[in-house]
């Protein structure tokens, strides 16, 4: 096997191999380094193997002491052949410390120990090292990294892998991290799993940082970014992971279970009571059984996902498929709110007096602008014509335009757009409706659906924010965002603010209509969004999506990563790492109206006064029939 090894990196080609005895060799592509465990011979180390998965190079060796002298063999021979190619050869070795956590530190917190030679040591490298193993935080404790220089440092009870001699015969540089093993309950020698990944996920990023900065201080080799050095090859039960948690997002709707399918004689009936009897609403019957959906979910084997950074994303997902299915099951209940506030967060003061100093601003007079007003059909027309645009630059979009009488106003369910045949729309917020609905919601679908992953397009963990932030943007960025219409969105806060508060439907809507001015169809409509199902605060997220966009923006940062697919905020560095490691593939589509003049003109003058009251200043009032 050792020749068989050997041919395959000399001819450039990837070697994965399960090695007689246990262990495993992974390296995918020419890289002058490598990442080692060996396991110990005289104790139990469960865990700290796991720490070199998700590295493009590792080396897992056996506990059996006959296989691992063999195997050490074969690693030798990779690091003669592999400094022959980059002129030197790094190999990291990895083992845990044999002190309970609890000896001589805070109880929890991570240290760590490098270990360097006195002759030819890496001192950049090793800086690197330090400087990203200090930013591990385990339990909101920062760790403790020490350095010692000592010539073949080896784990406990296993020898040296090489002698200061071989090493300088081979031109290779050893360097040892001990890892204080604060990821095993030391009274049960069992794992903490929390710990381990958080330990797994930090560890990962501070071995690229020092893995990049030994490759351009030591060799010629020059990559462009410390993400470039991690894992593209991705197993198959990656993928499997990712298609079964897709296949249960795609499997049930939340936003059309909780829609009221008879909104408009609601209305009729509150109407006649003059506001004072509190709506009936019906709903359609669900169409999944949330028992079963959740016995699938965690039959999920998201353990066996070696990549930290995808592990991350899947856990967070399948958190939030399992909140949204607890939703369904108990629509109409009196725990609805408490999880709909879970799944989409409270209302905070910063925003709530946000919303609040929207709605103190004043509407200038309207004049006599004339506004056509479309229906649903008029509006269906349009929004295929915008479809046939984006589908002329990529035929493989397949959106669909749908007239329906089933739903209220317009929305975007499964990349399609669905408009209630009651909709209606202003022509003076009909670019500015399109480019939310179809140059946000359908555009990010069909991105993420071009990309690898069906998380991108079913939907990431909290993705509903950016999305509306986003998608509230683009009618700025269009000219199409009137000060009513983001009053509407501020009205939308303080409506979830007050069924938090324990409001009922009457004094919401009392407070919108009487106490914020907003005409009874439209402070009902607002009640309604907020109090279906029990309480779905979902609405929280346009005005709060808008303000955390803003941020993002005003620190210089590009739009292209933001349309990658249905993402959250919190998710743009593990998808930018993602596009480094070439595992997601280029963006398909970008909105036209980023293009246009007014577009970049209304973007530069925002990023040179970055705040949202330089939206509010600058917004022209239009006669605004919204979502």
């Amino acid at each position: 096997m050792i020749e068989q090894i050997a041919d395959q990196l000399a001819a450039g080609k990837a070697v994965s191999h399960s090695l007689t005895g246990g262990g495993r060799l992974h390296i995918e592509r020419q890289l002058p380094f490598l990442c080692l465990y060996r396991a110990p011979h005289d104790r139990h180390d469960e865990g700290t193997e796991k720490m070199v998965l998700g590295q493009a190079a590792y080396f897992i060796s056996s506990a059996d002491p006959v296989c691992q002298q063999e195997q050490m063999a074969l690693l030798h021979r990779i690091a003669a052949q592999q400094s022959r190619l980059f002129g030197t050869f790094l190999i990291v070795e990895l083992w845990s410390g044999t002190a309970s956590p609890e000896e001589g530190e805070l109880p929890g917190s991570a240290s760590f120990h490098l270990h360097a030679p006195h002759r030819h040591a890496p001192n950049a490298t090793l800086e690197a090292l330090e400087n990203g193993l200090q930013g591990i935080k385990l339990r909101r404790r920062a760790s403790r990294v020490e350095i010692s220089f000592d010539d073949a440092a080896a784990p406990p009870s296993l020898p040296p892998l090489l002698s200061d001699e071989q090493a300088t015969q081979l031109n290779c540089i050893m360097v040892g991290i001990e890892i204080s093993p604060v990821y095993r309950d030391p009274q049960r020698d069992a794992i903490l799993p929390f710990a381990l990944r958080t330990m797994r996920r930090g560890i990962t990023h501070a071995l690229k940082k020092g893995l990049y900065r030994f490759s351009h201080d030591e060799t010629e080799f020059r990559p462009r970014h410390y993400h470039e050095l991690g894992s593209r090859a991705l197993t198959k039960k990656v993928w499997e992971v990712d298609r079964r948690l897709a296949e249960i997002s795609e499997a049930f709707d939340l936003l059309l279970h909780v829609t009221p399918m008879n909104a408009a004689d609601a209305w009729r009936a509150f109407e006649r009571s003059d506001y004072r009897e509190t709506p009936e609403f019906h709903y359609r019957p669900r169409s999944v059984d949330p028992a079963l959906l959740k016995r699938e979910l965690y039959h999920i084997p998201l353990e066996r996902i070696e990549d930290p950074t995808l592990g991350d994303l899947f856990d967070s997902k399948r958190q939030e498929l399992d909140r949204q299915i607890t939703l369904l099951d108990e629509r109409d209940k009196a725990t609805f709110l408490h999880g709909s506030i879970q799944l989409f967060g409270a209302v905070d003061k910063a925003l709530l007096d946000t919303a609040q100093q929207i709605l103190r601003q004043t509407v200038a007079p309207a004049g006599n602008e004339h506004t056509e007003i479309l229906d649903a059909e008029q509006f269906a027309a349009q929004a295929r014509d915008e479809l046939d645009y984006y589908r002329s630059l990529d035929p493989s979009l397949q959106a669909k335009v749908e007239v329906r009488d089933d739903i209220t106003g317009i929305l975007v369910s499964h990349g399609n757009f669905l408009i209630g045949r009651d909709a209606h729309v202003s022509t003076a917020r009909l670019q500015a409706t399109l480019n939310h609905e179809i140059g946000t919601h359908v555009l990010t679908y069909h991105n993420g659906k071009r990309q690898p992953f069906q998380q991108l397009y079913a939907g990431m963990a909290g993705y509903e924010e950016l999305q509306e932030g986003l998608a509230v943007f683009a009618e700025y960025l269009t000219g199409g965002l009137s000060l009513p219409r983001l009053q509407l969105l501020a009205g939308r806060v303080v409506a979830v603010d007050s069924i938090i508060a324990g409001a009922s439907f009457i004094e919401t809507f009392t407070l919108l209509h009487h106490d914020h001015g907003f005409h009874p169809f439209t402070a009902f409509t607002m009640t309604m969004r907020v109090y279906r199902g029990g309480g779905y605060t979902k609405d929280v997220v346009y005005l709060r999506g808008l303000v955390n966009l803003l941020d993002y923006l005003a620190a210089e940062e590009g739009l292209e990563l933001l349309y990658y697919g249905k993402i959250a905020m919190a998710h743009l560095h593990l998808i930018e790492e993602l596009r480094w490691r070439n595992v997601l593939a280029p963006i398909a589509l970008m909105p036209r109206y980023l293009e246009t003049p007014e577009a970049q003109q209304r973007l530069s003058a925002f990023r040179a006064q970055p705040d949202i009251m330089h939206i509010l200043e600058n917004l022209e009032y239009k006669r605004d029939v919204g979502k």
